[in-house]
C-alpha cells in the first residue's frame, strides 16, 4: 500500500514454480505439484474473460468487444467482451444513451412535446442549475455549460484548437473563470419537505435530469408521465406500441421495457422518428440498429444520416463512461465514427454538439485569460500560450458528467477556502487530541484536519483505524462527526460502536444524522473511507450536501481499482495537490499484507507463510481451476482455518469464460446448496450478489420468493427484488469479480486465474483481488508469467477526466486567511 510499503529486499520474485513447495490446502498436494499450467481452452481470453468495467447495474467487470473499435482503450485498460444471453448480440452494459442521442427542438405547445424536446428541456434545466450555482461569481460560466455560435463555427473551433491556430474564445465559451475573491458560493441545497418531515434529499444530476424530462412530458401534472427507470411502471399501451415498432423493424420485442425506461412512454414515437435510438437498449450493436433503421425507413436512411451520427456519438460517450471516462478526446470519437462507416466524422461531431447531445471542452487554458490578445504586457507570451492550447486535447463529454465534475470542483474549492476559523482554544484542543493519538500517522491526520477543510488520507486496511480515531477525537471535542464507507461489509468490519454508515445510505437519507433546515448534512466532520470507490456523481452529491464550515476527509488505498462509475475522484484530487495529504505509515501485517505491499510498488515477491496464510494452487486449465476452487472453499480452507464456506469469497476476472463467475457459481451452488433453482434459478439459502444501482453490490442470502419478487436477507435487512428486476439485478454471489469485491473483505479469499484470464489482469486488479482475504489467500494459478507481467508492467487504469484541470484552475488559497 502506498505510504506504508514493506519491501522484501532481495527475495526471489513470486512465481508458480517458486511456490510449489508452499503448503497447499488442496487435499492432494502431490497431484497439484505435478500439474503444469497450460493455456485454457480456446487460447486467448474468451468473450467475457476480462474485467476493466462493471456490467449493467454494476454486476459485471467486462467491456464489450463489439465496441473495441469504438474508442482506443488506453494502455493498462484491457479490452474484452462480456457476451450476454441475448442471442442478438453481446451484452452491452446499459448507459444513459437515451439521454444523449435524442435530437432536441423547441416545442410550440406543451401538449405536443416530443421525447427529444423533453431532452432539450432537461439540458436547459441542468445548465440553469450551473448558472445558479455560479451566480455569485464574477467570471462567466466555465466551458461545458453553454455553447454559442453556429454548428460550423463550433467545428471550426475544434479544428483550430487542435491545429494550434488562434480561436475566438466566444466560439467555445472558454472565457477564463475569473471568480470572486471570496469563498465560492454554496450550491443550491434541497428544500425541507412539507409537514415537518425534514428536508428532501438532494437529487442526483441524473435524477434531476429525469425529473425535467418527466415534467416536460407531463406539463400539467396529470401523473401520466412514464415513471423513472428505478421501479416505474410503464403503461401497457406504451409497451404495446413499442413492441409493435420493434416487430416492424425485426427487433426482439423483449427490448420494449428497456426502451420505455430509457425513452419514456412516447418511446414508440421516438423510435419511429429516430430508429437508431434502439441503441439505448443494452446489448444492441450499431450494425443491429442499422438493420432496424433500414427496416423502418427503407431507402431514406444511410450511414451518413444525422440521426445515426448523433446516436453513435452519444453511445460512444456512454460506453466510455462505463470504462470510467467522463470525456473523450474529439479525435478518438472521430476515429471511432469512421470505424462505424460514418462518411464525415467531422460533420457528425458538429451535429452532435449543435444538437446538445454532447459538449465540447478544452481544459488547461483557463488560466490564460486574455493572453490571446495582441496588446498588453503579456502580448509576447501569446504564441507560447497558443502552443499550450494546441497541446491540450479537445474533449467531448456528456452534460451529466460535465455538471457533476464542475459542481464537484466548485464544492471542493469551497471546502478548501472556507475551512475552520482560527480559534486559539480550538487549536489547543486539537493539539491535545493529536498528543493522545495512538500512532504518529493518526496524530498527523488530526493536526491536518484541525486547520483545513479538506484533507486526503492514504493507506491500507490497517490504516483505516486512523480516520476512525479522528472521528472519535472530533466527537470528544463536541463536533458532529460521521464515518461513511463504501459497503455494508466495510461498515460491519468497523464495528457498531463507530456509528459508521454507507455512502449510499447517507445520500438516500436512510442512514446518518439527516439534514438541517438548508438541506445540508447536520455534520461538522465527514470521514469517507474507501474513497477510490467514489464516482464523480456520488462525490458531487456528497460535497454539495456539506455545510460551508464542515471538514471533509477522504481516505483510501490508491492502489485498488477505481470506482465502478465514471470518474477518478480520489486519484484526481491526489494529483491536483490542492489540499493536505497524509500518507499513513502503518503497514498491513502478516504474509498477505507483505505480499500486497510489494504488489503496490510493482513487485511480485515470494513471502514466507509458515501458517499457510498464502497458498498457490497451480492448475492446467479452466476445468481444473473450477474443480480446485470448489475443493478449496468446501473442504480445504474450512479444515485448515476453521473458516466456513460462506466466509470464503471467490474472486475471478470476469463473469464469462470457462472459469468466470457464472461457471464458478454454478459449481459452488451444486456443492454448497444444491437445488432446482425454483425461483428464477435461485433457491433458499443461495448466496447472491444484489445490485440495486450501478456500481453498488450487496451480498445477500435468498430467503424465499412470491408474487412480489425474490426475498433476500441483506446483512439482516429484508429486501424484496421485483420479479422483473431479478434477472438483471441478482446473480449468485459465491464468486464475484474484483470490481464487485472492492471495498469488502472476508476471512479468506480464493483468487481464480485460469489461463484465459491473462489479458484481464493489471496491477490494480491483482492488488485489489489479493488484498480481499484477512487471514488467508489461495491463488488458483494458471496464467504463468502473465501475473508477474501485469504487476510489473501494467501499473494503472487510465481514465480521461476533467476534474484535475478544473481543480488546478480554481483558486484554492485565500490570501486573507
Amino acid at each position: 500500500m502506498p505510504g506504508a510499503r514493506r519491501r522484501v529486499g532481495a527475495r526471489a520474485p513470486l512465481s508458480r514454480s517458486g511456490l510449489e513447495h508452499a503448503v497447499s490446502t488442496d487435499r492432494d498436494p502431490a497431484a497439484v505439484a505435478e500439474a503444469e499450467p497450460v493455456a485454457g481452452p480456446g487460447g486467448p481470453a474468451t468473450d467475457e474473460a476480462t474485467e476493466p468495467v462493471p456490467d449493467p447495474a454494476g454486476a459485471s467487470d467486462t467491456p464489450d468487444a463489439s465496441d473495441a473499435s469504438d474508442v482506443p482503450v488506453p494502455d493498462g485498460t484491457p479490452a474484452g467482451d462480456d457476451s450476454g444471453s441475448d442471442p442478438a448480440g453481446p451484452d452491452d452494459p446499459p448507459g444513459q444513451a437515451g439521454e444523449t442521442t435524442e435530437a432536441a427542438e423547441t416545442a410550440e405547445t406543451a401538449a405536443a412535446l416530443s421525447e427529444t424536446e423533453a431532452e432539450l428541456a432537461a439540458q436547459r434545466e441542468l445548465r440553469e442549475r450551473i448558472e445558479r450555482r455560479k451566480a455569485e461569481k464574477d467570471g462567466p460560466i466555465p466551458a461545458g455549460t453553454k455553447l454559442s455560435g453556429q454548428a460550423a463555427d463550433l467545428l471550426a473551433a475544434v479544428r483550430a484548437m487542435e491545429s494550434g491556430a488562434p480561436v475566438d474564445p466566444s466560439l467555445l465559451a472558454r472565457a477564463a473563470p475569473e471568480r470572486a475573491s471570496g469563498v465560492p458560493a454554496r450550491p443550491r441545497r434541497p428544500e425541507a419537505s412539507p409537514g415537518g418531515q425534514g428536508p428532501v434529499p438532494a437529487p442526483s444530476p441524473a435524477s434531476a435530469r429525469e425529473h425535467a424530462r418527466d415534467d416536460a412530458r407531463d406539463p400539467v401534472g396529470t401523473g401520466s408521465a412514464a415513471p423513472s427507470a428505478e421501479g416505474r411502471v410503464t403503461p401497457p399501451e406504451a409497451l404495446a406500441a413499442v413492441r409493435a415498432v420493434l416487430g416492424e423493424g425485426g427487433a426482439p420485442e423483449a427490448l420494449a421495457g428497456q426502451l420505455c425506461d430509457a425513452l419514456g412512454e412516447r418511446a414508440a414515437d421516438a423510435l419511429r422518428e429516430n430508429p437508431w435510438l434502439l441503441l439505448c437498449a443494452p446489448g444492441v450493436r450499431p450494425d443491429q440498429a442499422d438493420g432496424f433503421a433500414r427496416a423502418l425507413l427503407g431507402a431514406a436512411c444511410g450511414p451518413g444520416d444525422e440521426r445515426r451520427a448523433a446516436a453513435l456519438v452519444g453511445r460512444l460517450l456512454e460506453r466510455a463512461a462505463l470504462r470510467g471516462h467522463t470525456a473523450l478526446e474529439a479525435s478518438a470519437v472521430r476515429e471511432a465514427l469512421a470505424g462505424h462507416a460514418v462518411p464525415d466524422p467531422d460533420a457528425a461531431v458538429r451535429h452532435a454538439v449543435a444538437e446538445g447531445a454532447v459538449l465540447v471542452f478544452q481544459d488547461g487554458d483557463q488560466e490564460d485569460g486574455d493572453s490571446g490578445t495582441e496588446s498588453g504586457p503579456d502580448a509576447e507570451d501569446a504564441p507560447e500560450a497558443a502552443a499550450d492550447r494546441a497541446a491540450t486535447p479537445v474533449l467531448l463529454g456528456l452534460d451529466r458528467y460535465a455538471l457533476a465534475e464542475e459542481s464537484l470542483a466548485d464544492g471542493l474549492t469551497r471546502l478548501v477556502r472556507s475551512g475552520p476559523e482560527a480559534d486559539a482554544d480550538a487549536e489547543a484542543s486539537w493539539a491535545e487530541a493529536a498528543a493522545r493519538a495512538a500512532s504518529p500517522s493518526a496524530a498527523e491526520l488530526i493536526r491536518a484536519v484541525a486547520g483545513h477543510g479538506l484533507v486526503l488520507h492514504t493507506g491500507g486496511e490497517a490504516a483505516r483505524a486512523e480516520p476512525v480515531a479522528l472521528a472519535g477525537a472530533a466527537r470528544a471535542l463536541g463536533l458532529r462527526a460521521l464515518v461513511a464507507v463504501h459497503s455494508d461489509n466495510g461498515r460491519a468490519r468497523l464495528g457498531a460502536d463507530t456509528g459508521a454508515v454507507t455512502v449510499a445510505g447517507l445520500l438516500e437519507g436512510a442512514q446518518g444524522p439527516g439534514r438541517d433546515a438548508e438541506g445540508a448534512f447536520a455534520l461538522d466532520l465527514l470521514v469517507v473511507l474507501d474513497a477510490p470507490q467514489l464516482d464523480v456523481e456520488s462525490a458531487a452529491m456528497l460535497v454539495e450536501s456539506l455545510p460551508d464550515t464542515a471538514r471533509l476527509v477522504l481516505s483510501g488505498d490508491p492502489g485498488v481499482l477505481w470506482s465502478a462509475g465514471a470518474g477518478r475522484v480520489f486519484g484526481d484530487l491526489l494529483a491536483a495537490g490542492v489540499c493536505p495529504r497524509v500518507a499513513s505509515r502503518t503497514p498491513d501485517a502478516g504474509p498477505v499484507g507483505e505480499l500486497v505491499s510489494g504488489i503496490g510498488i510493482g513487485e511480485l515477491n515470494q513471502v514466507e507463510a509458515p501458517g499457510r496464510e498464502v497458498v498457490i494452487v497451480p492448475v492446467r486449465d479452466a476445468g481444473e481451476a473450477v474443480h480446485r476452487t470448489v475443493q478449496l472453499v468446501a473442504e480445504s480452507v474450512p479444515r485448515a482455518f476453521g473458516v466456513e464456506p460462506g466466509q470464503t469469497q471467490v474472486i475471478t476476472v470476469g463473469h464469462g469464460g470457462s472459469a468466470g463467475t457464472r461457471a464458478l457459481n454454478a459449481a459452488l451452488k451444486q456443492r454448497l446448496n444444491p437445488g432446482p433453482g425454483a425461483f428464477g434459478g435461485f433457491d433458499p439459502g443461495d448466496s447472491v450478489a444484489y445490485v440495486p444501482a450501478p456500481g453498488r453490490t450487496l451480498q445477500a442470502t435468498v430467503v424465499s420468493a412470491d408474487t412480489e419478487g425474490l426475498r433476500l436477507d441483506c446483512a439482516g435487512t429484508a429486501v424484496v427484488v421485483p420479479r422483473d428486476r431479478v434477472e438483471s439485478a441478482v446473480r449468485h454471489g459465491w464468486a464475484l469479480t474484483a470490481h464487485q469485491a472492492a471495498g469488502m473483505r472476508w476471512p479468506a479469499a480464493v483468487v481464480v486465474l485460469p489461463g484465459d484470464a491473462a489479458q484481464g489482469l493489471n496491477r490494480p486488479w491483482v492488488y485489489t483481488a489479493f488484498s480481499r482475504g484477512e487471514r488467508h489467500l489461495s491463488v488458483v494459478h494458471g496464467v504463468e508469467q502473465a501475473l508477474a507481467h501485469a504487476v510489473t508492467n501494467l501499473p494503472s487504469e487510465d481514465r480521461t477526466t476533467r476534474l484535475r484541470p478544473l481543480l488546478e484552475a480554481l483558486p484554492t488559497a485565500d490570501p486573507g486567511r
